[in-house]
């Protein structure tokens, strides 16, 4: 870190602008470009990449975490076998979105099929990405990319850390089983999670506002594994007096001593995310995010990896206001994980 100055203006082409290469950082970033079943608003895909931009314009002295920067962060580069099936699997993935599923029409369901064994592919890519990198003692975190994407990695650090619970803050629940037809779709992460990731043990929701019938039939069906904490209920809570710092405590409470963060943007006020895919009005502050982050930390807990999805850039490219978030919340993250291990 002798060469970089961080008074000065970043110049390096790294994360933060920081130059540490990936084996002298204690952080890599695994960015993975792909969207292939989002069904409302696109550019997911080029979340990592307005992040990457964006995070060159933060100040890295952070009044809750310190000087993360000082560990060295990494991201890795876009992986090009990645980003070509990404393409691959969104271009035979439109027409059965489009459709509703692929329902009888023989060929939707093969592009479905096809689709799911490309997501199949991404996600060994990142499970053994994850494993390279946790191998060398590093703490990894994802960056989307759709909320399917964080699947391999979750899958890696749950073997590592067997009994680790996740904390979700997302807008929606994405417990819905092979939605749209696709075993791999954002929505179905949790749900693929829970139905083939025994080794976490629970999956606490923060945030949620949107969700199905099934999905609500499986949360109330499975309280030892799952537990929401609706937006709803949260700001009636707090329009009756309570604080924030006494609801993150709640919530935190419910988790085991080894945490996993996976947000997806949306779970915060869409002001701070306005062209993420699926926004949905309510959702929290960027500070209640942070300090339910911060809790975690003061509770002993360990925070031992985690993701960030579904930023999407300004299409028209007249704001980095989506990437600037993102690439705060990383630092957050990552700062809060660190700070976690000491």
């Amino acid at each position: 870190m002798a060469a970089y100055d961080p008074d000065q203006p970043a110049v390096g082409g790294g994360i933060f602008g920081l130059p540490t290469p990936p084996d002298e950082s204690a952080v890599v970033l695994i960015p993975v470009p792909w969207e292939a079943t989002v069904c409302y608003g696109v550019g997911t895909r080029n979340g990592p990449a307005a992040i990457l931009q964006a995070s060159r314009q933060l100040d890295l002295v952070d009044r809750e975490t310190g000087r993360p920067y000082t560990k060295g962060i990494a991201m890795l580069r876009e992986h090009p076998e990645v980003v070509e099936n990404a393409g691959t699997a969104r271009e035979l993935a439109t027409p059965v979105l489009q459709k509703g599923g692929p329902g009888t029409d023989s060929r939707l369901a093969q592009a479905a099929t096809r689709v799911n064994l490309l997501c199949q592919d991404m996600n060994h890519w990142v499970y053994r990405t994850t494993c390279d990198w946790q191998k060398r003692g590093k703490l990894t975190g994802v960056v989307g990319g759709d909320h399917s994407v964080p699947f391999g990695h979750i899958q890696a650090m749950a073997e590592k850390y067997p009994g680790m619970g996740i904390l979700q803050i997302d807008a929606h629940a994405d417990l819905r089983d092979a939605y749209g037809g696709f075993t791999w779709s954002h929505a179905s992460i949790m749900y693929n999670v829970f139905s083939l990731l025994p080794d976490v043990s629970r999956i606490i929701q923060v945030g949620i506002r949107d969700y199905a019938p099934q999905e609500d039939s499986l949360i109330h069906e499975n309280p030892d594994r799952i537990s929401v904490f609706f937006d709803a209920d949260l700001k009636r809570r707090q329009q009756e007096g309570e604080t924030w710092k006494t609801l993150a405590g709640e919530i935190v409470k419910s988790l085991p001593s080894q945490v996993y963060l996976s947000f997806d943007v949306d779970g915060l006020d869409p002001t701070l995310c306005p062209n993420t895919g699926t926004p949905v009005p309510g959702g929290l502050s960027f500070s209640e995010a942070t300090g339910l982050m911060g809790e975690v930390v003061e509770s002993g807990r360990e925070i031992v990896g985690f993701d960030l999805c579904e930023t999407a850039p300004d299409p028209t490219g007249k704001s980095e206001w989506d990437g600037n978030v993102g690439a705060r919340l990383i630092y957050k993250m990552l700062g809060f994980a660190l700070k976690s291990k000491g």
